[in-house]
């Protein structure tokens, strides 16, 4: 115990000032925590109208092209029969 006390004397009182740091971090993180919470989202009509716009769109274009597809098939699969 003398031998902390005397040699690192430097070292213990570093250590001894640091607990305080650490201690006032943790409650600030918790603090911080609790005024986020208190934050109101918002969102943009107009980002969520013109997303449901692309989504009917690019959904439109799958049937068109499924559609083009089946009905190709079936002209093939016709003119190889008969």
């Amino acid at each position: 115990m003398k031998f902390a006390n005397i040699c690192f004397s430097w070292f213990n009182s570093l250590m001894k000032n640091s607990g305080f740091n650490i201690k006032e971090k943790l409650i600030e993180k918790y603090l911080v925590k609790d005024n986020i919470k208190n934050q109101t989202k918002s969102t943009n009509i107009n980002v969520l109208l013109n997303r449901v716009k692309n989504e009917k769109k690019n959904e439109s274009m799958k049937k068109l092209y499924f559609s083009a597809a089946a009905s190709t098939g079936l002209v093939l699969f016709g003119l190889l029969i008969f």
